[in-house]
């Protein structure tokens, strides 16, 4: 049986998640802020239907990218090359639109029926971007946004929750960007949660759910990243020095 958590009570140990389906762990009726930073606290997170109670879900082994392990193909490469300059056709930002990036995430795509981005799970999200908790990286071109991604940072650690594109390698160059920004602060993972052949062609792989949530315990109590004095400015510049090695 799958416990149902009332408000209040505290999550059980990730161990006793299921291993089919993989992770699945609690169930709740509601989804808050503080919950929320709970779950990401002990390495766990929600994805559920619509129609659905909240799921929450620790899965063994977990998906994660290391910032030194991300790849770039030639032709991302050369995009990257091209930001920092003056006459750069893309322009990337960090938490200019996140609302507007998670509803951009929320749209139906191509073989999958509905979201889980919810209406209380984007009020959930909002009110942690609103406390410097969640964050988006967008890509503009010509003042229209044509990709980007969220997800959420505990102190350093950062949990990737969705991307979105609208223009040949605009989410790459959006998750290009934020490992970057990660590499200079010092913060070496993203939480991918679950396997996927995009993220693993991004170098993306998978470690034990223990390896994965002893890292967080470590990061998550590490001081917090200064967000804010990258939001004031374009982040091309991050790509103005040498760039990550094609393969």
């Amino acid at each position: 049986m799958i416990p149902w958590l009332r408000p209040g009570t505290p999550f059980p140990p990730v161990a006793s998640a299921l291993q089919v389906p993989n992770g699945l762990l609690c169930v709740t009726r509601e989804v808050t802020p503080t919950r929320l930073i709970e779950a990401y606290g002990q390495g766990i997170f929600p994805w559920h239907s619509a129609e659905e109670p909240v799921l929450w879900w620790s899965p063994d082994p977990r998906m994660v990218l290391y910032a030194a392990e991300f790849r770039v193909s030639r032709s991302l490469g050369r995009q990257l090359k091209r930001l920092p300059q003056s006459d750069s056709a893309l322009v990337v930002t960090l938490d200019r639109a996140f609302v507007k990036v998670m509803r951009e995430c929320s749209a139906p795509r191509a073989g999958q029926e509905g979201t889980w981005i919810t209406e209380p799970m984007l009020a959930a999200y909002v009110e942690l971007h609103q406390r410097g908790l969640a964050h988006s990286v967008e890509v503009w071109r010509d003042d229209e946004l044509v990709g980007g991604l969220y997800g959420v940072a505990l102190g350093r650690m950062f949990y990737g929750e969705s991307m979105f594109t609208r223009v040949t390698d605009a989410s790459k160059i959006a998750l290009a960007c934020l490992v970057r920004l990660l590499s200079r602060e010092k913060t070496p993972m993203i939480d991918c949660q679950q396997n996927t052949s995009h993220l693993a062609s991004l170098g993306a792989r998978e470690i034990p759910r223990s390896e994965f949530c002893a890292h967080v315990a470590a990061a998550v109590r590490g001081s917090p990243i200064d967000w804010a004095a990258y939001a004031t400015r374009p982040l091309n510049p991050l790509f103005g020095a040498a760039l990550f090695a094609a393969p």
